[in-house]
């Protein structure tokens, strides 16, 4: 019996060392092409401009048109929604935080926070009411827990509703929420005078009382003005909410969410999204150092020719690509109904964590020209402090997993 013949392998390719497209369907390739070709035409072209001036004009434009691509509330089923795979969602982020994490965030606040708490909480009529417009991009929302002395700490929020005949009264501050100022509608967790509902775990406090209102951006007493003078997220809409007496119908509280569990639950989605991104903002930064590797000369010859050099390119592809194979297998446990909010943290912490270490690496490549908005390092790298932050903290997430690991709650 004859050997059988070698198998004549493809070539090596850098921009996907480990073959991790060969986990994708066409329809999944179809799905990432699409949103990188949307971005590489609508937002590279102009980001570095929006990020200098602290501006994403024409985010009314931008989201209509993210809601024609079906990736607003992607992976979520009816009222126009693309009913789209956890993966494919992913590979939507990743190409979204390729170009700006300030348009994932767009795109993962209109989606997983507020899109997902109306469709998994909303009763059939809010969800008739809003999502069709949000999903298609003509209603922006936003989604109102974080308060200006309450971030990891939900459950001790001071945003509260109270009852007066039929109707809810609403007081309190919102921080940090990004579409704010641009939302038709908020989704603003408040507490209220019910009892203990818990709060699902991954939190301090008991979440007791705390309920889901839809609130119209028209509603008098509610405003959003928008924080100014950040150095991160600069191309992106982020404000404070005030609701001030703001008055609403029975109608307006999400039926199915009580207790923390509701708005944890949102945050679960939305982090999955970041796994996901981070590595966007990651290839980025590793592609510029890349080509400028290879280009950019000193001492008679390529700076990629040199061993630190190739050591730190090294290093880099091997984190990205383990992050990007960490985020594929999220998501196929996820599609596959058996993905824990633990294993969220584990994905989240890894990846926006190595993300930075990317960015910062990249930088050291590029020497000086690395600071420039003329290269994406520095803008990726700045947004990558504030991702590490929001849906929770580092420090969150580590004791999130302590917890999983030991059995023994450190929050409290």
């Amino acid at each position: 019996m004859s050997a059988p013949s070698a198998v004549k392998l493809p070539p090596f390719d850098p921009g996907d060392p480990l073959g991790i497209d060969d986990l994708l369907g066409p329809e999944d390739l179809a799905i990432r092409d699409t949103v990188r070709a949307w971005a590489a035409d609508r937002v590279l072209p102009e980001i570095a401009e929006w990020y200098e001036r602290g501006e994403l004009p024409g985010i009314r434009e931008l989201a209509r048109e993210l809601g024609g691509l079906g990736a607003l509330g992607m992976s979520l089923t009816g009222y126009g929604c693309a009913g789209a795979t956890a993966v494919q969602y992913g590979l939507a982020c990743l190409e979204l935080e390729a170009a700006d994490s300030g348009i994932r965030s767009l795109v993962s606040v209109q989606g997983s926070l507020a899109m997902y708490a109306i469709h998994r909480y909303g009763s059939e009529e809010q969800r008739q009411r809003w999502l069709p417009g949000m999903a298609a991009g003509e209603i922006i929302g936003c989604f109102g827990l974080t308060e200006p002395d309450h971030g990891s700490d939900p459950a001790g929020m001071r945003m509260y509703a109270k009852r007066d005949g039929g109707d809810w009264v609403l007081n309190g501050r919102k921080m940090w929420i990004t579409n704010g100022s641009v939302a038709g509608v908020a989704v603003v967790w408040a507490r209220t005078d019910g009892g203990d509902d818990g709060d699902g775990g991954g939190g301090s406090g008991d979440g007791g009382g705390i309920r889901g209102f839809l609130v119209p951006a028209d509603t008098p007493g509610f405003s959003a003005p928008e924080i100014r003078h950040k150095w991160s997220l600069r191309a992106s809409v982020t404000s404070e909410l005030v609701l001030d007496d703001v008055r609403l119908p029975a109608d307006a509280v999400l039926p199915g969410a009580t207790g923390l569990r509701g708005p944890l639950s949102c945050l679960s989605h939305a982090r999955y999204g970041i796994v996901w991104g981070s590595m966007g903002a990651a290839r980025a930064s590793f592609e510029s150092a890349l080509r400028y590797a290879v280009s950019r000369e000193q001492f008679g010859r390529p700076i990629g020719g040199f061993q630190l050099t190739q050591a730190k390119l090294a290093d880099m592809a091997l984190e990205l690509h383990k992050g990007i194979l960490l985020a594929h297998h999220l998501g196929r446990r996820m599609d596959a109904g058996r993905l824990r909010a633990e294993q969220i943290s584990f994905g989240k912490l890894n990846n926006v964590r190595e993300a930075i270490e990317i960015c910062r690496t990249a930088r050291t490549i590029l020497g000086a020209n690395g600071i420039s908005l003329e290269y994406p390092v520095m803008r990726h790298a700045t947004n990558l402090e504030s991702v590490l932050t929001y849906e929770g903290t580092v420090e969150m997430h580590q004791l999130v997993l302590g917890k999983a690991l030991t059995g023994l709650d450190a929050f409290r």
